[in-house]
């Protein structure tokens, strides 16, 4: 099997915006002579994406036809399914020296310099229009809203040409490309492949909706997020430990690749949804896990509208199938993992637990029921969670 089997990127080709060789060269020597424009870590990791073609077709960051067409319809310009702003914000005082039609050069807050980015457009937009139809509110509480209120006034738009993506030293041998994954899944012979996007660490529920999915796919792609995420959210490193000792103890090894995603959260709920599926497509999966509150927070959205929202849209035109799971919990009566599709009992007979309940436990070292969540997981998450709460003393 080649990459040629495996799903077609969104919108048909792969983006590639890495430089090299000569044009490197000169890009670099121009860049040296550019004003420059600071990236915060969010619109880092958005650099990155674009790099690769995480989010093709885009190639830049988006002009004002693309931005409104995704704000007001959750499509870009062109027609093509797109729910997320892809955006270079900036203040007003650095938006005064930049002209249309200039290059800038795009750093990183150390001050190397990563891309040069054409300016196409500099424009103003409306915020809390954004959030209305993005987050489906205003309020400043939502972390995903917060974010956007903080950056600048003054939105960039165009193409980049990237010299070198954003250095990480973490996770080195799981910060697969699209390009990577998809010849992963090619030598693998896949042709059907199912993701699974967490920012939160990995319980039997998780695992239970994951190998349903198997069931039907030639192989699974876990793809934890790993950029930005909310301070109490459990830290990658955390949650990257968690899978590994899932999949050394509980997972066929031929038939699930780990990697990871570096995009930062925008807790954004339905649209996030969407936006992730087509990630996904673009790192060559053809089904997307869809569970309860997907990329929710808080009470902002309901329980199932990540799920409903696919509905508004052309099948076809999305090109990424998503499946779609209830609740899914331990029942000790049909002593199985089960969901309510498949479960006739009472909420009585379910292994529950709460977020607050988790942690308690955890933090108090006492391990969630084997039900709840595998030994080797909970060991991992007591541990890190021990370690939060646990003052170091110099020695």
């Amino acid at each position: 099997m080649t990459t040629d089997q495996t799903i077609a990127p969104h919108g048909g080709a792969l983006i590639d915006l890495l430089v090299t060789g000569a044009e490197a060269q000169e890009r670099r020597t121009q860049a040296a002579t550019l004003p420059v424009v600071t990236l915060d870590s969010r619109t880092l990791s958005d650099l990155e994406l674009l790099a690769v073609g995480g989010y093709s077709p885009l190639d830049g960051f988006m002009t004002q036809a693309d931005y409104k067409a995704v704000v007001d319809s959750m499509h870009l310009a062109s027609g093509l399914p797109w729910s997320m702003p892809i955006t270079l914000a900036i203040s007003a005082d650095e938006a005064s020296s930049i002209n249309e039609g200039s290059d800038v050069a795009l750093a990183e807050e150390a001050g190397e310099i990563l891309a040069v980015l054409t300016v196409q457009e500099k424009f103003g937009y409306d915020k809390a229009l954004e959030a209305r139809n993005v987050y489906r509110t205003e309020d400043e509480a939502h972390p995903g809203v917060a974010a956007m209120y903080s950056q600048g006034d003054t939105l960039l738009g165009g193409p980049v040409k990237v010299l070198a993506v954003p250095g990480h030293d973490d996770f080195p041998t799981y910060r697969l490309t699209p390009a990577q994954t998809r010849s992963a899944f090619a030598e693998r012979g896949w042709s059907t492949v199912v993701g699974f996007q967490t920012r939160n660490p990995v319980h039997r529920a998780h695992e239970y909706i994951q190998k349903c999915a198997m069931e039907i796919v030639d192989g699974l792609l876990l793809h934890p997020l790993v950029g930005d995420t909310k301070s109490d959210d459990i830290p990658a490193d955390v949650r990257m430990k968690c899978y590994e000792v899932l999949i050394e103890n509980y997972y066929p090894l031929d038939r699930v690749l780990l990697s990871v995603n570096p995009a930062a959260m925008r807790y954004a709920g339905p649209r996030e949804a969407i936006f992730h599926a087509l990630v996904r497509k673009n790192y060559g999966c053809s089904h997307f896990i869809v569970g309860r509150d997907h990329a929710g927070v808080g009470n902002y959205y309901g329980t199932f509208d990540a799920q409903l929202i696919f509905n508004e849209f052309d099948p076809q035109a999305l090109g990424i199938v998503p499946l779609m799971f209830e609740h899914s919990f331990y029942c000790k009566k049909c002593d199985e993992l089960a969901s309510v599709k498949t479960c006739p009992h009472t909420p009585e007979d379910r292994v529950s637990l709460s977020g607050t309940q988790v942690r308690d436990m955890l933090t108090g070292g006492i391990a969630p029921p084997p039900e709840f969540s595998r030994p080797e997981v909970a060991k991992v998450l007591i541990e890190a969670m021990q370690e939060r709460v646990t003052p170091h003393h110099a020695i």
